[in-house]
């Protein structure tokens, strides 16, 4: 059978009108915008009437840290709610928007892949419903107000070497990193250092995705600090009375986008912040409106466990009020072996001391999700034709000796039917009703000791080492009243420590913190470690030369 790419399955597959699948949930088409056959917008005020509904069973799904080998954690979320849906379950997925970054750059998409995807996908990968356009449009209407502002008087005494706001836009271009505009006279504003972040990695998104309804959103997006006066005292986008114009560009983005799986399967595709330089999952309008429609919601939460998912534990269930009831931790053979020292192009060979090797990448995981956060798991090991039965066997056992089981998933093959027993282990697991959860730490405590603690018993680092600049942010960040906030870590999404070389579960190691921001609209400080940047460059053969369209608007090369 000829090998098929995941556009090639999305484009032969027959769709659902988007009606249909609103119906699947409940909603009617007084309850839906359409955006075409196969997308719509779900108006948010459906939660006033949703309110008294009893909450889905929410299912984490989560990974370990990334490898070239792939993993596979959207493809295995999408199999999993089909195959829940096959198993005469009332099942959504909620999942992030792709960022085109990672589309043109080197990632790929945010759709799934194989028979487990999320459809239209060249329309959830491209454009889509035109959020993040919103997201950029909202942060950089606020960026050229602050530039106006000093430029017309500067009333609030913005000192223009400590404004803090940055530009943004939905591409890797490194480029952009730092700038210096206003440049070429007096007419042209107030020369300045300035800088871009992508899109994905704004407050701005950050702030959609944790608001919890309209008027939230406008209150978050109106603490925003945007600099420092002359003295020191911050200003923000309330000063600069934004927020009413920034909820304006964002109104209708707020409302969460439905599309379906190729099984038909009902899902919201909302918000798309990353996980490893931010908090890295969907919107919470979207996870609750979800847990009100359904009797079962999967989500995801991006890369692995040390960053994604401790962000959606620490971050996302204390702002939204939910917890899991389950996590999938998602690996593979493959890039179980390349944690081990297998270089790429040699991991479909059987190699059981390289596996035992990598393994503890995985057990870390898993200690992380069921002892650090005390929450049931299972393991999806995520099935290539090239697993031997010894290498499955190998990590069945490593992972019951931790108390938890490892089970086969072939989704990407199979669709729903192939993750039937998975599916079934999930309910086994929350039917049992092993849940401890609990945050990681209490707001209460400091900044770098909240920093400390999950550098300590998550990544399994030695220590933190704060430079000079980040020991004066957070004294700055504590002294205008943001120390009682929970901390968001960006980090390499490589390695549980802050340098993408050390694979496996390292040791000895300590994460070096080099800046602290406060996202106040957010809710969250920001810990800069290692050399992560909140813009990425795009790679040397960049995804986006093999992506074309003919002469009848059809897309190749889109993975």
């Amino acid at each position: 059978m000829a090998f098929k790419s995941d556009i090639e399955i999305a484009q032969e597959a027959k769709l659902e009108h988007i009606r249909d699948i609103a119906a699947k949930i409940g909603l009617t088409e007084d309850d839906i915008e359409y955006y075409g056959r196969y997308k719509a917008k779900v108006d948010y005020n459906i939660m006033k009437r949703l309110e008294n509904k009893k909450d889905a069973k929410l299912i984490l799904t989560t990974a370990i840290n990334p490898t070239p080998a792939g993993e596979g954690k959207t493809t295995t979320t999408v199999g999993l709610g089909d195959a829940l849906r096959r198993l005469g379950k009332n099942a959504m997925i909620a999942l992030r928007e792709p960022s085109l970054g990672p589309v043109f750059g080197v990632k790929g998409g945010a759709a799934g892949g194989g028979y487990a995807q999320v459809v239209p996908m060249e329309d959830i990968n491209l454009h889509f419903t035109g959020d993040l356009h919103a997201i950029g449009a909202a942060n950089n209407l606020l960026a050229a107000m602050v530039d106006n502002h000093i430029y017309q008087g500067n009333e609030l005494g913005i000192d223009p070497r400590r404004v803090v706001w940055k530009r943004c836009i939905d591409m890797n271009d490194r480029q952009l990193r730092f700038v210096v505009d206003g440049l070429g006279g007096k007419a042209n504003g107030v020369p300045r250092e300035d800088g871009f972040d992508i899109t994905v990695a704004s407050e701005v998104m950050a702030i959609f995705c944790l608001a919890t309804d309209l008027e939230d959103l406008k209150n978050r997006l109106s603490r925003i600090v945007v600099g420092y006066t002359y003295d020191g005292k911050p200003v923000t986008a309330g000063d600069l009375k934004a927020q009413g114009a920034m909820t304006a560009l964002l109104k209708d983005a707020f409302k969460p986008n439905l599309v379906q799986t190729l099984e038909g399967t009902p899902a919201f595709v909302h918000g798309g912040p990353f996980a490893n330089i931010a908090h890295g999952c969907n919107s919470i309008i979207a996870t609750k409106m979800a847990m009100k429609l359904a009797d079962y919601v999967v989500t995801e939460a991006g890369f692995g466990a040390d960053l994604g998912a401790e962000k959606f534990l620490d971050i996302k269930c204390r702002f939204a009020g939910i917890r899991p009831d389950a996590v999938v931790i998602v690996a593979t053979v493959r890039a179980l072996k390349y944690n081990g020292g297998v270089p790429k192009d040699r991991l479909n060979e059987e190699n059981l001391e390289a596996l035992r090797k990598g393994l503890p990448n995985l057990l870390k995981h898993v200690e992380n999700i069921t002892q650090k956060f005390g929450l049931p798991a299972v393991v999806a090991i995520n099935r290539f034709p090239t697993d031997t039965q010894a290498e499955l066997d190998l990590i069945k056992e490593e992972c019951k000796a931790l108390g938890v089981n490892a089970v086969l998933s072939e989704v990407w093959a199979k669709g729903g039917e192939g993750g039937i027993d998975l599916a079934k282990e999930v309910l086994r697991v929350i039917d049992e009703g092993k849940n401890n959860y609990k945050p990681l730490y209490p707001l209460e405590m400091g900044i770098a000791e909240k920093i400390e603690i999950i550098a300590k018993e998550i990544y399994g680092a030695d220590g933190v080492e704060f430079t000079a600049a980040a020991k004066r942010d957070i004294e700055t960040i504590e002294s205008i009243g943001y120390r009682n906030v929970p901390v968001c870590i960006a980090k390499t999404q490589y390695s549980l420590s802050d340098n993408p070389a050390l694979l496996g579960r390292p040791t000895g190691f300590k994460i070096t913190v080099r800046n602290v921001r406060i996202s106040a609209g957010a809710g969250f400080a920001v810990a800069l470690t290692g050399e992560i940047m909140t813009m990425p460059g795009l790679p040397k053969r960049p995804a986006a030369e093999n992506i074309d369209v003919d002469a009848n608007g059809r897309i190749t090369g889109l993975f």
